[in-house]
């Protein structure tokens, strides 16, 4: 991209291009081969009209429709969510219209360095866990990791972390049942090997059930404290942690096939830039990933809501077209349950960013799918089957999304964004950013910048650069919310607390 545009033009059939740079009123510019006069000023990462589009007419950017024009909008003017409505409607019926469109794959390397574990499933680290089943014990997790620490003073493992949540208790039906599948799914996830699972003993979570939702463990690597029933929790849960770190210690990374790796795709923050540089870029990565017979999950469904044709467009089969449907349109009946508006535009920072509507947030957001065919759809909690591109049940909200693709058996999750965050789930959490600006301000959160093709990055040179960083994390360098330190999780609640 020439670093001295200010104005990029996505597509020929768009009638809006995007400002690299803050463009001034009156400034003339030329951009697609068209010369165009700023009638207002127009912020970085926003969109400007480059042609006359008349009142109701649709606002194309990435070759489709982000909205209706509110009223006439000439060439010049800054087009936003003073002049833009959404064009979204609400439950809908949809037809199936199967693409199967070529496309470039950039090739990298076949292999990565993992563990392999005892069940065959290979992880990309090799952590200590406690994992409490309710939220009671959070503190007693704590200070058993605190001591155990001091006594043991142990090396040659990557972390040890306890994942600490309010629920596991007072909760009904789907919630319930969601923190208990959640929790299993972490006890369970490969980039941990050693896990000691802590209950309190009265709780609704109950250790019995829980052993029931987790199935199959290795004995030698999953412990169980029900802190009720022992005299001294902290000193039982030393003796827990000692005999898993005696096994843990030994394990060694071993040359895995990329076709072993599963990868969560994710944004959150993002601006007018999101969906032109970091976006596509985590779609390369994923049809590289594809290629080699590895896994990618795409979720945050309100965030498909308006470019949702275009993943159905490219279902495996009708089996999956229709699983996409119900993926679709479940999503909106949780909203019209909950008596809330389907098409809410896009949060603050999103707009302050250059996103105006649902559409226009949507349709960069699902770039990060590339183009591969959508294999499969999982269910909220539900670990993946089919190797390639599936999509996942899940909200836009950042930690849940970020839980949720952790616990379907992503080792990592690679995070877009064009105004950065910090935090980090319980895998690696790669932060891509869209501009440099926040790249150069955030160093210790952005952990590739994405924004280097607007100072004039060929966009192939950038793609093989980030399949051999996805690969070195995938081998265990760390990643800066690792390095500080920030792991969290959070579980999606829907219903009642007693």
């Amino acid at each position: 991209m020439d670093k001295e545009n200010k104005l990029f033009l996505i597509t020929d059939k768009d009638n809006v291009a995007v400002a690299l740079k803050d463009v001034s009123e009156g400034e003339e510019i030329q951009v697609g081969g068209l010369h165009i006069k700023a009638l207002k000023d127009i912020p970085t990462g926003h969109k400007i009209a480059v042609a006359l589009i008349n009142e109701g007419e649709d606002i194309m950017k990435y070759g489709f429709s982000i909205g209706k024009a509110k009223t006439a909008i000439h060439s010049g003017e800054h087009v936003h969510t003073h002049n833009v409505k959404t064009g979204l409607h609400d439950l809908m019926e949809y037809a199936y219209s199967p693409k199967n469109e070529s496309y470039t794959i950039f090739d990298g390397p076949d292999t990565f360095m993992g563990y392999r574990r005892k069940s065959g499933k290979v992880g990309i680290r090799n952590e200590m866990w406690i994992v409490p089943t309710v939220g009671c014990v959070n503190g007693v997790a704590e200070l058993i990791i605190k001591k155990f620490r001091e006594r043991v003073n142990p090396e040659g493992i990557d972390a040890i972390e306890v994942f600490n949540h309010n629920y596991g208790c007072s909760q009904l039906g789907d919630d319930h049942e969601n923190t208990k599948t959640i929790l299993a799914d972490l006890v369970s996830h490969p980039n941990a090997g050693g896990v000691l699972v802590l209950g309190l003993g009265c709780e609704n979570n109950t250790m019995d059930e829980f052993k029931l939702a987790l199935g199959e463990y290795d004995e030698d690597r999953t412990k169980f404290i029900i802190t009720q029933q022992v005299g001294n929790e902290i000193e039982e849960g030393i003796r827990a942690l000692t005999s898993l770190y005696e096994a843990m210690k030994k394990d060694r990374r071993v040359e895995v096939p990329v076709s072993e790796l599963s990868i969560g795709l994710k944004c959150g923050g993002s601006d007018g830039f999101s969906g032109i540089t970091a976006n596509p870029l985590l779609g390369r990565l994923s049809d590289y990933i594809v290629s080699k017979g590895g896994t990618t999950i795409l979720t945050e469904v309100p965030e498909m809501f308006g470019a949702e044709t275009i993943l159905m467009d490219r279902a495996e089969s009708d089996e999956v077209f229709t699983k996409i449907v119900h993926l679709i349109n479940d999503f909106k009946q949780y909203f019209i349950d909950n008596r809330q508006p389907i098409y809410e535009n896009p949060s603050p920072g999103n707009k302050s960013g250059g996103i105006t509507t649902l559409e226009d947030k949507s349709l960069g957001c699902t770039q990060k799918g590339g183009s591969s065919l959508v294999r499969d759809v999982l269910k909220y909690g539900e670990k993946v089957q089919k190797k390639g591109l599936n999509l996942l049940s899940a909200p836009g909200n950042d930690l849940v999304a970020s839980t949720a693709l952790g616990a379907s058996g992503c080792h990592m999750v690679l995070f877009t964004t064009g105004r950065g965050t910090p935090f980090g789930s319980f895998v690696p959490t790669v932060k891509i950013s869209s501009n440099s600006r926040i790249a150069e301000l955030k160093p210790h959160w952005i952990d590739f910048n994405a924004g280097k093709m607007l100072d004039g990055q060929p966009s192939d040179e950038m793609t093989r650069d980030f399949i051999e960083y996805v690969i070195s994390v995938a081998s265990g360098k760390q990643v800066n919310n690792e390095i500080s330190g920030f792991r969290e999780i959070s579980i999606f609640k829907t219903g009642v607390t007693l």
